[in-house]
């Protein structure tokens, strides 16, 4: 390690084992810059790099994930005597409006009465439902990046709440149209500083079906008196979520619908009603990589899974067939895969690893793939927008620095491209795996190690 990093990180009282660290020139070579680069590290959400990577490689920039709303029989008379099936696909982008707009399309083809369930199809991921048993990844299962995605995620399973303070105290103002669900606080109104709105946030209480059959979510702990949010919560079961919502905008749209909620597969003969498409995976990755999503992230190495052609009659997990996917391109790529440990594609996983030396060699992979116009422009740029909007604002890396950031509590990496002094085009790859120090001490010897990389003139080899 050159001897300006290392006093760096001794005078933030970081040892020089916490990291793992390669700068190499973009276009091939020996690094210029090694420091542990092949030991196995947590990786965060800079692994998000190897799951839109292989995607694009695999999947190709055009690919969608799909829904579709089918009839389990041709409507008679406005009248479904039979099952309305909602079946998913790994659309990212089945929202509410989109949701809405599946379902008014149905109302134009003439559909007014369904006398059967609502049947849920996620039969595209085995297993369904990853979600169910999963131990929390940490203590706050009810926020949105928690969420485990699965084949129908309807707006990634969240209600949005928007909490503010008049004269009456605080309103809690639910923003999803949830038939059947009222939600109420029992929390205390504090001073306190409206960005750490979370310090006394409780977990909230979900209570049974009560009077007129009302589901109620009780929101607990404190809130700033001055402060206004919106917040996401994932604390519905994902069926009962479908089910509430679907209910609430079939009735808006002039529809009846009195039938149970249940899982289950779309019959052969199933009629299509309207179909809705995510956007082209080429936006996708921008939208993965620029804000550093792990739902999108996850649920598109899951669609990974399901396009990788297995052996026939496997029965393999979705997961599993993920992982194969990967390797097999790590292999094409001539990437050793030695130490790679994946999960769930993410980097918000205690189990995944990947070595300096595997991700220097992916990024180098993907400046040089057809698909490197796509796979640049979805990262964060240094001081202008996603993760990194905030880092890096003045000096040689602002501007021109394409780095993917990841962070977990004992984790800070930064990986991407950039230039020098001279101009010469790099891959970075920067892993600090500490469990004495918080990401507050490790980000900024991060960005100091990448603002150092860009003063530098490196010597071609």
């Amino acid at each position: 390690m050159p001897a300006p990093l290392r006093q760096r990180l001794a005078a933030a009282g970081v040892p020089a084992a916490s990291l793992g660290l390669v700068v190499a020139p973009a276009a091939g070579g020996e690094p210029f810059v090694a420091h542990q680069a092949e030991r196995a590290l947590q990786p965060a959400s800079t692994m998000k790099l190897v799951t839109t990577l292989v995607a694009l490689e695999q999947l190709g920039p055009a690919w969608r994930g799909r829904t579709r709303l089918l009839a389990s029989a041709a409507p008679e008379h406005g009248v479904l005597h039979g099952d309305l099936v909602l079946q998913g696909q790994g659309d990212v982008d089945l929202d509410v409006d989109a949701l809405r707009s599946l379902l008014q399309r149905a109302r134009a083809r003439g559909l007014v009465e369904v006398r059967g369930a609502l049947v849920l199809d996620r039969s595209a991921f085995a297993p369904a439902r990853t979600d169910l048993g999963a131990p929390p990844f940490d203590d706050a299962p009810e926020f949105g990046y928690n969420v485990i995605p699965d084949a129908l995620l309807v707006a990634d399973n969240l209600l949005h709440l928007q909490l503010f303070v008049d004269e009456r105290g605080l309103q809690v103002v639910p923003l999803t149209p949830l038939a059947g669900l009222r939600v109420t606080h029992a929390m205390q109104l504090v001073d306190g500083d409206c960005s750490r709105w979370d310090d006394g946030w409780q977990a909230p209480q979900l209570r049974p079906e009560g009077w007129l059959r009302k589901r109620e979510l009780v929101l607990r702990g404190s809130w700033p008196v001055r402060c206004e949010r919106t917040l996401a919560l994932n604390v519905l079961d994902r069926d009962e979520y479908i089910g509430r919502l679907v209910r609430r905008l079939w009735r808006e749209l002039g529809g009846q619908w009195r039938g149970e909620v249940r899982e289950g597969a779309a019959p052969p003969q199933a009629l299509l009603l309207a179909e809705h498409a995510s956007r082209p995976l080429s936006e996708l990755v921008r939208a993965i990589n620029k804000p550093s999503d792990n739902v999108l992230s996850r649920t598109l190495y899951l669609s990974l899974g399901r396009a990788w052609r297995a052996p026939q009659g496997s029965g393999e997990a979705t997961l599993q067939r993920a992982e194969q996917a990967v390797r097999a391109w790590f292999g094409a790529q001539g990437i050793d895969d030695r130490g790679l440990v994946l999960d769930n594609g993410s980097g918000l996983s205690r189990r995944e690893r990947i070595t300096p030396s595997q991700l220097a060699a992916v990024v180098r992979a993907g400046v040089a793939s057809r698909w490197a116009p796509e796979f640049l422009a979805s990262l964060p740029i240094a001081g202008i927008d996603g993760t990194l909007r905030r880092r890096l604002v003045d000096g040689a890396a602002s501007g021109q620095a394409r780095l993917k950031t990841g962070t977990l509590r004992n984790v800070v990496a930064l990986a991407g491209t950039m230039h020098d002094a001279a101009g010469q085009a790099l891959v970075v790859v920067a892993i600090f795996n500490d469990d004495e120090a918080r990401p507050a001490v490790l980000r900024p010897l991060a960005d100091a190690l990448a603002e150092w990389v860009a003063r530098q003139h490196f010597a071609a080899r």
